[in-house]
């Protein structure tokens, strides 16, 4: 598997029309892996609104495209997959609904979760909250071990999340992060999405230079 940490970018809670632009500038700041698109509550027909909007521009850019929460609406709608949390119906389902395609489903912080979604099938795993963060409320906290541990005994990719920045991400690069999931570090940049995506692409950078044998 490729030693390279990726940024995996999560919209804002709520979008704004003209959202579009800002999504076409964080993109222009550097390498994005994929984008998911997390609208929590809102309606489907928003759901699927934003999703017709930005889809293109993601994946004009060869970033992939997430639906957080609905597998069978990103089938529908021809995402590059879904997001699942422990509690978004069924995993199995959703992984041959979503066939051929991404399903990320979150871990918390329980080994026992992960493991049971790797053998189920998924593509990555997702752990957190590793700082306070305002973007959701915080149930479960996540440690460098869990990630180490990780990275050390399975091939799955692993996405960190929770109040990750350029600043606090080192050790999770260095523990074995194969992506690290921000919302906040890019959107609420104050020099703009693009300088949120660079400067977290820096830190990514520097963090595998100080640690090139990350996971061992």
């Amino acid at each position: 598997m490729d030693d390279r940490c990726r940024l995996y970018l999560i919209t804002p809670p709520r979008l704004d029309a003209g959202f579009e632009a800002r999504l076409e500038a964080a993109l222009e700041g550097g390498d994005v892996a994929c984008l998911q698109l997390r609208l929590k509550d809102a309606p489907r027909d928003e759901v699927v609104h934003w999703t017709r909007r930005l889809m293109p521009i993601a994946q004009a850019r060869d970033v992939a495209f997430l639906l957080n929460d609905d597998a069978p609406l990103a089938a529908e709608l021809g995402c590059d997959g879904a997001h699942l949390g422990q509690s978004d119906g069924d995993h199995a389902g959703a992984r041959m609904l979503l066939s051929g395609r991404i399903l990320g489903i979150t871990c918390h912080a329980s080994r026992h979760l992960a493991m049971n979604a790797g053998e189920m099938g998924a593509d990555y795993v997702a752990f957190g909250a590793f700082f306070p963060t305002s973007t959701k409320e915080t149930q479960h906290v996540a440690d460098l071990e869990l990630l180490s541990w990780w990275s050390s005994v399975m091939e799955i990719p692993a996405v960190a999340i929770g109040g990750i920045t350029a600043e606090n991400c080192a050790p999770l690069v260095q523990a074995g992060a194969d992506f690290l999931a921000v919302v906040g570090a890019v959107w609420n940049h104050p020099e703009g999405p693009a300088a949120g995506v660079a400067a977290m692409n820096a830190a990514i950078a520097a963090a595998l230079v100080e640690a090139p044998a990350r996971g061992t």
